[in-house]
């Protein structure tokens, strides 16, 4: 029932000040299913060094996505998109909505052939192998996790994409190929930098990205007056997710992800929130979730099952109430002043292109 895990997020994100709340919650976390706590289950995570070094990024995104290539394939769409979906229709499933967004990514950055596009944070490969199958770019993907990044190259080889198409374990810091990439896209992944190392983040993307580049910039964000709540957590401490899921994630207000980009020497030309879409995506995970529950307990533990169903279905919730949106920001690197965009933006909903399906 994914509306109970969602009403108790809503009513712990919003302060539990009645007793009166409380003792409904506890009713409800009573009434669900009762199965004896596996052991060896998920534990809290439990991180050191300084905030945002590399070793500790490293150790703070293995923690998320290192859980089980097999959990996330039980319910994720069938390339493995673990991102916001883009639906043209509420009913659209969520293969269909998953490669809308794939190749709405690589209209907004107007892939050419030939080109070169980075993709930050690649998760399992979804937007290289699609940017270099249906765009003919050379693609090139990069992630902390190993096993992404080994189901990623398995399935790039399988498409017969070796050539055109790569996935590596390196962190964006440690990239050095100064003004190499036509197109840089970040889908998901700026949530993990922090919002002190924006600006170093969008510098390197700055530097990796040849005169007349584009960079789409795709977060999550929090509202400005929910993001102190979701950085530091209930009075100081770590939340919910922080602890269980997204270990030193930052949900940064749209206003400061574009003041470090702008920052860094970027021309911010379009700024979308797709914050419904987000809504529809995680309602679809959920459910899907909640159909397999028997292998999703087998692939990981009854514990690990639990914390994921109850962050998104909160995170549905989040999005659905405005406490939570996400964000495409369109960013180039003009030429001596030329940005090489044209006039509108009709060619995005044109529905021809190399992309088109």
């Amino acid at each position: 029932d994914l509306a109970r895990p969602a009403g108790l997020a809503r009513r712990a994100g919003s302060g539990w000040t009645r007793l009166a709340d409380r003792i409904r919650a506890g009713r409800t976390l009573l009434s669900l299913p009762a199965t004896r706590r596996a052991r060896g289950g998920r534990r809290a995570a439990r991180l050191h060094g300084r905030r945002h070094a590399l070793a500790r990024d490293r150790a703070a995104v293995t923690y998320h996505y290192d859980v089980s290539n097999d959990f996330y394939t039980l319910w994720l769409d069938e390339r493995l998109v673990y991102s916001c979906a883009y639906f043209q229709s509420p009913d659209d499933d969520l293969d269909t909505a998953q490669r809308q967004k794939l190749d709405y990514i690589c209209r907004k950055l107007r892939l050419r052939p030939g080109e070169r596009l980075l993709d930050i944070g690649c998760g399992w490969g979804a937007l290289v192998m699609h940017a270099a199958q249906a765009w003919g770019v050379e693609a090139h993907g990069i992630t902390l996790s190993e096993p992404q990044a080994a189901l990623a190259r398995a399935r790039i080889a399988v498409a017969g994409l070796g050539d055109r198409c790569t996935v590596t374990v390196r962190d964006y810091r440690e990239v050095d190929e100064p003004e190499c990439y036509d197109k840089i896209a970040s889908v998901g992944m700026s949530e993990h930098v922090g919002e002190r190392q924006l600006e170093r983040y969008f510098g390197q993307a700055w530097r990796l990205l040849r005169p007349g580049g584009a960079m789409l910039n795709h977060a999550i964000a929090a509202s400005g007056a929910q993001t102190g709540q979701h950085r530091r957590g209930t009075k100081g401490g770590a939340s919910f997710v922080e602890r269980y899921v997204f270990p030193d994630g930052e949900l940064v207000p749209i206003h400061a992800v574009l003041r470090a980009a702008e920052a860094s020497g970027f021309e911010v030309r379009d700024v979308e929130s797709l914050r419904e879409h987000y809504a529809l995506t995680l309602r679809h995970w959920v459910r899907r979730l909640e159909a397999r529950q028997d292998a999703a307990r087998r692939a990981t533990d009854e514990t690990t099952y639990r914390v994921w169903r109850l962050y998104m279905a909160g995170a549905a919730r989040g999005f659905e109430t405005g406490r939570l949106n996400v964000y495409q920001a369109l960013l180039v690197k003009p030429d001596r002043g030329r940005s090489g965009l044209p006039l509108t933006r009709g060619d995005w909903y044109a529905g021809d292109g190399p992309g088109a399906t």
